[in-house]
Formats: structure tokens, C-alpha cells, sequence
């Protein structure tokens, strides 16, 4: 018997949950370059829930794509805000359904008593912050891998 490792669960759907700046920290590398149409951007005021679809590239997966020389793939995922309380944009018309955004990362500035707000900035100066009760944040891919329409991993030159 062996330990597992990260690579025994690339095949797999991610379900995770950040309830603090370490497990978000996971989950921004995990949603970054993930790119999404302006109008699937939800907010849901009553049950204090703010969701995104997202087309995430599959981070997890780029180094066995490398190994094996097989294309990079891209994954929809939702990714919810939990006790969202306001949101306010920079940069983004959610009405323009033709906005494609692209997500570079997630930040959380703690207030008092576990409330804060989290920061989703996006490429082009845009930017998203969500006033949160406390950080409470899912990432759950919602379909099967499909091959990155770039067939390119994103790259970020220094």
C-alpha cells in the first residue's frame, strides 16, 4: 500500500471549500485564467449567494498533459460565495452578455468577527468584491473536462 497522491484525484471532479485565506489560496490558483461570460455572474441577495460559471482551466491536470503530450483542458465550474451581503463591481457590465471576463484571483480582507470582503480581480483592471458575514467559498466543477479551445496553457509573462 501507498500513499496517495495529488495526481490520483487529477480525474476526478474538484468539490472544494475555503473557510480560510489558506484553503482560498488553494482554490485562487485553482480558478485562475478561468475565464466567463458577464451574464453568468449570479447574485442572489435573499440567499445571501454569489455564483459564477466558470470555464476553469484544469491547473491539477497541465503537468500529466505535459508528461503525456496530450492537449490542456478546461472544465465548467461554479464558484459560490457563501453569506454574500453586497457586491460591487469595477469593469463589468452584467448586462453585456458578449463581456467575456477572465478570473486572475481571489483575495480575502478580514474586517472584524470573521466578516471581510473578498476580492475577485479580473484581467483589464476589472474587479468584483463581495462583503461576506465570514469566508465561505465552494468551487465544484459541474461537466466532464473538454479540450481548451487555445490548446494552449495560459501564460503569464513576467
Amino acid at each position: 500500500m501507498s500513499d496517495a497522491t495529488f495526481e490520483d484525484g487529477a480525474e476526478k471532479p474538484l468539490r472544494l471549500k475555503a473557510l480560510d485565506t489558506d484553503d482560498l489560496g488553494v482554490l485562487s490558483g485553482l480558478v485562475q485564467d478561468a475565464v466567463f461570460p458577464a451574464s453568468e455572474i449570479k447574485w442572489d441577495r435573499k440567499a445571501r449567494r454569489f455564483a459564477l460559471l466558470l470555464n476553469r482551466f484544469r491547473w491539477e491536470d497541465a503537468p500529466k498533459a505535459e508528461r503525456r503530450n496530450r492537449e490542456y483542458e478546461r472544465v465548467q465550474s461554479v464558484l459560490v460565495i457563501e453569506d454574500a451581503l453586497k457586491v460591487q463591481s469595477q469593469g463589468v457590465d452584467p448586462s453585456d452578455s458578449d463581456m467575456v471576463l477572465s478570473l486572475l484571483s481571489l483575495a480575502f480582507t478580514a474586517t472584524e468577527d470573521g466578516a471581510g470582503h473578498l476580492e475577485l480581480t479580473l484581467a483589464g483592471d476589472g474587479a468584483i468584491r463581495v462583503e461576506v458575514e465570514a469566508l465561505e467559498v465552494v468551487l465544484k466543477d459541474v461537466t466532464r473536462p473538454y479540450v481548451a479551445p487555445s490548446k494552449s496553457k495560459p501564460n503569464h509573462p513576467a
